[in-house]
């Protein structure tokens, strides 16, 4: 090793970083699309206290608030295909690691969002659920035309936040060999022996992302505000 700390490595490794850039961001989306969808369902069950499925909620939401997402997402990996395979008989030892992170993610993810939209549905003035019933409109109506979009926007600046994190947290997949921009540092450097180029090449790569993504969601947060917040 010639030098401690080369900058131009930093360039050099780049688009060996970026070529994986792909990964991290196929995690991020997959991700937060599906941890959205199983949010709206957790929340549904606490807020109208369906009997079990509540229960049931509460204790996925505790789980995933307060457990490490690197354990969460071992034991998802090393647990569920034994699950699997002794309840069901499915073996999905080969199945892609990418599928495991996702679902890691995924559960962790909807415990934030659940609560995010929970809080927000619970934050809006109840007479405007009377209003909706005053006018003719069902409770799924009400829900849809008046609450939902309401609390969707109340809840956005966090469910923007949590986005933003779940970025920088997808760096944790490389735990499991999946190699993402943080996986490849890491080879980059086993190979190298220049391991701080590399992360620093990875760094700057996530500081572009959260850069562009603050600015997507406060461009989207000005635009819901305007429509649906009242003062």
């Amino acid at each position: 090793m010639d030098n401690f700390f080369d900058p131009t490595l930093i360039v050099e490794y780049m688009p060996r970083l970026l070529a994986c850039l792909d990964v991290t961001l196929i995690i991020l989306v997959s991700v937060t699309l599906a941890g959205m969808t199983l949010s709206l369902f957790i929340a549904t069950f606490r807020l109208f206290h369906i009997p079990v499925l509540e229960q049931l909620a509460v204790m996925l939401t505790s789980y995933a608030r307060n457990t490490p997402i690197v354990i969460q997402m071992f034991i998802i990996y090393y647990g569920l295909p034994i699950l699997l395979k002794t309840w069901f008989g499915l073996d999905i030892n080969t199945w892609d690691k990418l599928v495991f992170v996702i679902a890691a993610y995924t559960i962790n993810s909807s415990a934030f969002f659940s609560e995010a939209i929970r809080t927000a549905v619970l934050s809006i003035d109840p007479g405007q659920l009377e209003a909706g019933y005053a006018v003719g409109m069902t409770r799924l109506q009400t829900y849809r035309r008046i609450i939902i979009p309401q609390a969707f926007a109340i809840a956005f600046p966090i469910i923007g936040i949590n986005i933003s994190a779940l970025m920088r947290d997808t760096s944790i997949a490389y735990s499991i060999g999946v190699l993402d921009v943080v996986g490849q540092a890491k080879a980059i450097g086993g190979r190298s022996f220049h391991t701080l180029e590399a992360y620093v090449g990875a760094a700057i790569i996530f500081i572009v992302l959260s850069v562009l993504f603050d600015k997507l969601f406060s461009h989207i947060e000005n635009r819901l505000g305007r429509k649906y917040r009242t003062s």
